[in-house]
């Protein structure tokens, strides 16, 4: 459960961060070790737009402000594409009964390289900044490194 004993919102957000020279930075998941992964998270509230959603975890799991008026505010693009999947049965306990999938919206965030990264820990427990196909392969989430994958078609 999410907040105060509510449960999580099944739409979601996948950010994959990366470097002008496609190098892609995964984050270990703190409640599944060998989970590697690019920045996830749900909405708080339902009429919460995705790209804020977007901006709050991106800041919220590493440090890295992309919000309206930081210099990297730019390098945010929404891919105006969303993933339906079945949610893994070990986080199912998080949602509604009866609710199994979830929307995810897809962004990219370009950034420097050399872009500081500060982990919240009860999140995450490592990070790690690989070139892209070999950042695809590490993902846990078949969906993740098909985004991975895909982002040189969104390049600006």
């Amino acid at each position: 459960m999410s907040g105060a004993g509510t449960f999580k919102i099944p739409q979601s957000v996948l950010v994959v961060i990366h470097t002008p020279a496609l190098d892609v930075l995964l984050i270990r998941r703190a409640d599944a070790d060998a989970y590697w992964q690019s920045v996830t998270g749900s909405k708080d509230r339902e009429d919460e737009a995705f790209r804020d959603t977007a901006i709050r975890e991106v800041l919220e799991e590493t440090g890295i402000d992309c919000s309206s008026g930081t210099p990297l505010s730019d390098g945010l693009l929404d891919w105006g594409l969303e993933n339906i999947y079945e949610i893994y049965p070990r986080w199912l306990h998080r949602y509604a009964p009866g609710i199994t999938y979830n929307t995810e919206h897809l962004f990219s965030l370009q950034v420097p390289a050399g872009t500081p990264v500060s982990l919240s820990p009860r999140e995450h427990t490592a990070f790690q900044w690989l070139p892209l196909h070999a950042a695809a392969d590490a993902c846990y989430s078949p969906s993740n490194a098909e985004a991975v994958l895909m982002l040189p078609r969104f390049l600006r």
